[in-house]
């Protein structure tokens, strides 16, 4: 029987190419937000998955043996999204460790980045602790991680080295900063899909971290410098010895024809040197590897992407919100002290403006002033919180514009050095408008004095 293994990231670059090269070695799963209209390729099955959400990533794994994680920075699927990426990938692959560990997942391989050994992590870019924090919440639970970190991956479609080549193919002229020096190992799609092929199920790599690259070390104005040659452009590049990281993302995001979200943790990361250390290296690759320029030339062939399915169009609700906070846990709280606290914190912080009431059932209710009709109602869900996590739908409330919907979470993670306060798929009463002028910056002003409250 062959294993089964759900991708989430499978649309993605190397979601899609892993898909297409082992589709008949295993059972993949690809993980979807969007429903499947038309599946072209009946190997591989699609499950629709909204990863926000632990029931719902719980049941999208169901029966699977390995998961393979792929998630950056993932969208927002709601109209308004008040909170940090890091913030955003640390909930995700929360919840997608606590739903793999109902499963009994025995192993989740997360493809992240080579880390810095020149600095120390609280110098590195907020892209680079974001990646460290992912890796640290995979590996929280009973299911094994295998960390793969690598740098730059040259492949067709691979949207690092489209910046590149985009670069050499727009500019005669490449004013290189002095990021351009930092040394780094790119390696090609084709053996970075061997490595996370030899790591799956392979219990020598259960728990542990490895680095990979082409042995090949050459800067990123040498990688200029070959795809230049590759491509049969005379360039001329040379260097500058300034560090204008402001500069670099607007002239990297134009003429690379790169969004800004892939820019900017980008260029903010290309200070440090990241090259393979010896102690991490992946030693038992198959072959040798691609050279940089080898790899380029596939990249820049007519190769066919990877086939995908058409998807259904998203169903949403108008006018969501999600709002996440990072809050301390200097006291080493958990989460289900932050809840309680926090609905005595928030009617004594306003305490002539705001009172609350609790049922038996777990309802809270708040309320403004003397008004009869609760301005908002949290009821608490017993049966899915913990004292890891508190689970509150949003059931009422005359600032609720839909009762059956959102929900409130307060969640300990990274084992409990913060805790996360969420609300999820809230959908306001008062006009959109009003909401973000009003309500939206009163909601993040509340929870910025809560963090506060709780620092003290």
């Amino acid at each position: 029987m062959k294993l089964r293994v759900a991708i989430a990231g499978a649309t993605g670059y190397v979601g899609r190419w892993f898909m297409d090269q082992f589709k008949d070695k295993y059972h993949l799963i690809g993980l979807s937000r969007r429903e499947v209209d038309f599946n072209p390729c009946p190997q591989i099955e699609w499950r629709q998955v909204e990863l926000y959400s632990i029931t719902s990533t719980q049941q999208a794994l169901d029966g699977v043996d390995i998961a393979i994680y792929l998630v950056h920075s993932m969208t927002a699927s709601t109209r308004l999204n008040q909170g940090s990426f890091e913030d955003t990938d640390l909930i995700l692959a929360d919840n997608f460790v606590r739903a793999a560990e109902a499963n009994g997942i025995r192993q989740i391989i997360y493809l992240g980045g080579i880390l810095p050994k020149d600095a120390p992590p609280e110098s590195w870019s907020r892209h680079l602790r974001s990646r460290t924090e992912v890796e640290e919440t995979l590996s929280s639970q009973s299911p094994a991680l295998t960390a793969i970190r690598a740098s730059i991956i040259v492949g067709p479609g691979g949207s690092s080295f489209d910046m590149m080549k985009n670069l050499v193919s727009r500019l005669p002229v490449l004013i290189c900063p002095k990021w351009t020096e930092s040394l780094t190992q790119p390696i090609s799609l084709k053996d970075i899909l061997e490595i996370m092929d030899h790591c799956l199920d392979n219990p020598k790599y259960f728990g542990k971290p490895i680095e990979v690259g082409n042995p090949e070390v050459m800067s990123y104005k040498e990688m200029l410098v070959k795809t230049a040659s590759v491509m049969n452009k005379r360039r001329l590049i040379f260097s500058v010895p300034i560090f204008s990281v402001g500069f670099s993302k607007l002239w990297v995001g134009y003429f690379g024809k790169s969004p800004a979200q892939l820019v900017s943790p980008l260029v903010e990361s290309l200070k440090h040197t990241m090259t393979v250390s010896e102690d991490l290296a992946f030693q038992e690759k198959k072959g040798g590897y691609q050279s940089y320029s080898e790899a380029v030339v596939i990249a820049l062939g007519d190769r066919e992407d990877a086939v995908l399915p058409t998807f259904a169009p998203l169903k949403q609700v108008a006018n969501t919100v999600r709002s996440i906070q990072r809050l301390p846990n200097v006291r080493n709280k958990s989460a289900y002290w932050v809840a309680n606290r926090y609905k005595i914190w928030l009617p004594t912080f306003f305490r002539f403006l705001i009172t609350a009431t609790q049922e038996s059932n777990g309802t809270v209710s708040f309320y403004l002033l003397r008004y009869s009709a609760p301005m908002l109602q949290l009821t608490l869900e017993r049966n899915r919180s913990d004292k890891r996590r508190q689970l509150f739908y949003i059931s009422g409330g005359w600032l609720v514009g839909r009762v059956d919907y959102g929900w409130l979470e307060f969640r300990e993670v990274m084992d409990g050095k913060y805790i996360l306060s969420a609300i999820h798929e809230f959908v306001p009463r008062i006009p959109w408008f009003l909401y973000l002028n009003t309500q939206a910056r009163i909601h993040l002003w509340v929870m910025n004095r809560f963090k506060r409250y709780l620092e003290r």
